[in-house]
């Protein structure tokens, strides 16, 4: 069934609205030092409803993110309010999409056939149907609020020179912004979550640095040591997440291999006869 789906689908859609609200409102670089955060929401709905409550190592690191990103806020040339809160909520709605898909990915939800016991479903079918639906629920949105203005004839009765250009170059943006989302959750299949973090920390970085060069958005000093902060925060994070990961799992393991050691002095007891009822004469 495909009615589980839809609460993702619901907070895809916002989530990117709220995302294109934000860059329509302030510079690039400043909306994704605000996302920045995403890993602050992450713990916060992780804690909530998958029942993962952070270590104090972890909710450390998440003072410098929320430190770096108000240091950025207060002395960002472009801030206003409907932008800032505009991304904070795409952080809010994306953490919780990521929250439900790890719930239907477990097989607890939604499978991929009608049978009593269900399949989980992969990464690339979710995201593929999330897509679809998406696209279903925010079509009658695009077509109220800008379908008779984006038309071409409404187009160049606005003033745009070449409303073919900007038809292309829309199609170009959606093209390659469904192919990161498709790339971001087919390698979050092959990876560990802290590893996508990483990646994600250094798109980030990569993204501001290419609007500040692109767009030539004036940065002063405090504003960029406030987004360093916060991607340094963003680094720290995963850090210690990676370090957390690598513990529990050494600790699983030296787990299982007490056990299968135990086992092994119960056999040889039993069949040398120490250890054991001794065998009738």
């Amino acid at each position: 069934m495909l009615l589980p789906i839809l609460p993702l689908a619901l907070v895809h859609s916002l989530g990117n609205i709220l995302t294109n609200v934000s860059l329509g409102k302030v510079a690039v670089s400043f909306t994704h030092t605000i996302k920045a955060m995403e890993p602050f929401f992450s713990v916060v709905l992780s804690s909530l409803f998958l029942g993962d409550v952070p270590s104090m190592a972890v909710v450390a690191t998440l003072v410098p993110i929320v430190g770096g990103v108000a240091m950025a806020s207060v002395t960002e040339v472009s801030f206003n309010w409907a932008g800032f809160l505009a991304a904070m909520g795409s952080n809010v709605t994306f953490q919780s999409r990521n929250v439900l898909s790890k719930k239907l990915m477990g097989g607890g939800g939604s499978g991929v056939d009608g049978g009593a016991k269900k399949k989980p479903m992969g990464n690339i079918n979710l995201f593929s149907i999330i897509t679809l639906m998406s696209f279903a629920l925010t079509l009658p949105v695009a077509v109220a609020v800008e379908g008779v203005r984006f038309t071409p004839a409404a187009l160049a009765a606005a003033g745009v020179v070449d409303p073919g250009l900007v038809m292309q170059r829309a199609a170009i943006a959606g093209f390659c912004f469904h192919a990161y989302q498709q790339l971001s959750y087919m390698i979050l299949q092959r990876v560990s979550p802290v590893t996508h973090s990483v990646g994600n920390c250094v798109k980030r970085v990569v993204v501001i640095i290419a609007a500040v060069i692109f767009f030539q958005n004036p940065v002063s000093p405090i504003n960029g040591v406030g987004t360093a902060v916060a991607l340094a925060g963003v680094y720290g994070y995963t850090r210690v997440k990676r370090a957390e990961t690598a513990a529990a799992k050494q600790k699983a393991q030296l787990v299982a291999d007490v056990g299968v050691a135990d086992t092994n002095e119960e056999v040889t007891g039993v069949d040398g006869g120490t250890g054991g009822r001794a065998a009738p004469n």
